[in-house]
């Protein structure tokens, strides 16, 4: 498919919103939308193995939940499976959110938890209280996400087109989803132009977004780096403290056949996931002038009793903006120049160079940052 037959595909699925208009908020649709739209991608993703993943589910039942993860993956031959002889299009139409539940609840646990994040199981309830549930997933069941007719690459154009609409439709909370796209191109352009020695054919690079969002940094990097370069691995890492973005993110991630084990749910300045951790590309795009007081005991104590060993050895800035707490994260998580070095792109506001007076924990991270 081309990029135009993807965008009528989203534009397709979104038309599901007609059918929730006036029960839901707009605001809303794509709560409902994103997470019916990955499930039918993994089940049609999973179809041509399901046979086997029922067999081998039969026949280890009795063995441990870890073992038999491990079995039923490598016979759905995908990093996922789903254990359930159902599907959308076989899901009764009298206990449709008992059957669609029990469905969800059959994935493998890095998919299932995607679920549990986007809150799915409220929202079926309160389509099946509103009768909208069963007309809901006959729509799903009817659209073709199988891999033979729109690829990963073509999928993730198709899920990235219905980020973009729930973010235009939930304008109160569009901020914490989304970074505009061509605000998200140009920063990762510029961090990666020029990396031809790094990018070089059979390389292995990481990349890193602490402020994950839906992960828009890390998508255009991966897309950016396979446009420029040939046969190189990129290891995308990240977290996220909205569970909502966190899924839209491993949801995004799944449907392009990416690993999701280093995308992370929590506070990174209180609770780095990634912690040890070195990156080759680092883009960022932190909360302005929002401050850090809910995280203040953590990253303070890091500050005093790590120093430079920690994150914020350099300084703390006033707790009414933690944006360059998050530039002193990324710098903590640069490799040295022996091992390559790092290149980071952040995006902050004018506070940042000229907060706060000589001396002060501001001015002390910009001396450190200049001089290294």
């Amino acid at each position: 498919m081309n990029t135009g037959s993807h965008s009528q595909l989203a534009a397709f699925i979104w038309s599901v919103a007609d059918l929730l208009r006036g029960d839901f908020k707009q605001s809303q649709y794509g709560r409902i939308i994103l997470p019916f739209t990955l499930l039918r991608r993994l089940e049609c993703v999973l179809a041509p193995t399901k046979a086997d993943v029922l067999k081998a589910a039969d026949d280890h039942q009795n063995k441990s939940e870890a073992v038999r993860e491990k079995l039923l993956l490598r016979a759905a031959d995908q990093p996922f499976f789903n254990a359930s002889p159902l599907s959308l299009g076989s899901l009764s139409d009298t206990q449709t959110s008992d059957d669609l539940m029990s469905y969800v609840q059959s994935f493998s646990q890095s998919a299932r938890e995607i679920f549990e994040h986007f809150e799915f199981e409220s929202f079926v309830q309160q389509l099946s209280a509103n009768n909208l549930l069963y007309k809901a997933v006959q729509q799903f069941a009817a659209i073709d996400l199988s891999p033979a007719r729109v690829s990963n690459h073509g999928m993730g154009g198709i899920f990235e087109e219905l980020i973009r609409k729930f973010a235009e439709s939930s304008n109160e909370t569009a901020g914490e989803h989304f970074t505009p796209r061509d605000i998200v191109h140009l920063t990762t352009s510029l961090v990666l132009t020029g990396q031809v020695e790094k990018l070089k054919p059979n390389s292995i690079v990481t990349v890193y977004d602490p402020t994950a969002g839906t992960g828009g940094f890390l998508s255009e990097s991966d897309e950016y780096i396979q446009q420029v370069s040939e046969k190189v691995t990129v290891s995308l890492h990240g977290q996220e403290l909205n569970p909502e973005s966190y899924a839209i993110c491993k949801g995004d991630m799944l449907v392009k056949g990416q690993a999701v084990e280093q995308i992370k749910l929590g506070n990174t300045l209180s609770g780095d996931q990634l912690a040890g951790e070195r990156f080759d590309y680092m883009l960022s795009n932190p909360p302005f002038g929002v401050e850090w007081k809910k995280v203040q005991k953590q990253v303070t104590d890091e500050h005093k009793h790590r120093g430079y060993d920690g994150r914020f050895g350099p300084g703390l800035p006033r707790v009414s903006d933690g944006s360059l707490l998050f530039l002193m994260h990324l710098v903590a998580k640069m490799r040295t120049r022996q091992d390559g070095g790092s290149r980071i792109g952040i995006i902050l506001n004018g506070s940042p160079l000229f907060t706060g007076g000589a001396g002060s924990g501001e001015s002390e991270i910009r001396v450190y940052g200049f001089n290294g």
